[in-house]
């Protein structure tokens, strides 16, 4: 499991305020296709969120310790149901930016000012 200082935590709790959760622990509970789905999901977006549904809390708290052990990422925050997790990109691995388009964008319309009369 990774280590963070309170200052690194901070800033990630903050990049993380406005996420979604990507994946769900329902019933079945940590099963090996959820960790999966997170392993997947770290590799994509390093900081994810993760809604956990069950009222036990010390479940809750032993899904965050599982996780972050078996994937190598760091714990952020467990609030209520919600956990977060960080994983850096390996260093060969770069965030792939979106292609442009070949296409020119258009053009915007004129019209002259008779046209609305």
């Amino acid at each position: 499991m990774l280590q963070l200082s309170s200052e690194q935590r901070r800033q990630l709790r903050a990049q993380a305020h406005g996420l979604n959760p990507v994946v769900a622990i329902a019933q079945q509970g940590l099963t090996e296709s959820v960790l999966k789905e997170i392993d997947a999901c770290l590799k994509a977006h390093e900081l994810i969120k993760i809604r956990v549904y069950g009222d036990d809390r010390e479940a809750r708290e032993t899904f965050l310790q599982t996780i972050c052990d078996t994937l190598e990422a760091a714990p952020v925050q467990h609030i209520g149901k919600l956990l977060v997790v960080w994983r850096p990109r390996p260093e060969g691995e770069q965030e792939q930016a979106p292609r442009r388009s070949a296409r020119p964008a258009p053009r915007p319309v004129r019209r002259s000012k008779r046209s609305y009369q």
